[in-house]
């Protein structure tokens, strides 16, 4: 399947993806905000590694969230 341009996707297809953008980048940033003012005893891992895995799509910040933080 060939590359599509912006202006060739709907207008309804063009919202989808601002908001699938928009919620991510949210996501990661909310992510490595958190990471960096949490203490690394409160950490399950090294902070460098989680650092990196915040950056993958949604599921690294979640994966973060849900299994990176302790309580």
């Amino acid at each position: 399947m060939p590359a599509q341009r912006w202006s060739d996707l709907s207008p309804r297809r063009q919202t989808g993806m601002l908001i699938a953008a928009s919620v991510q980048l949210a996501l990661a940033a909310t992510a490595w905000t958190d990471l960096a003012r949490r203490p690394a005893a409160l950490i399950r891992g090294p902070k460098a590694l989680w650092a990196v895995l915040i950056a993958v799509n949604f599921i690294g910040p979640l994966s973060y969230f849900v299994v990176g933080r302790r309580r």
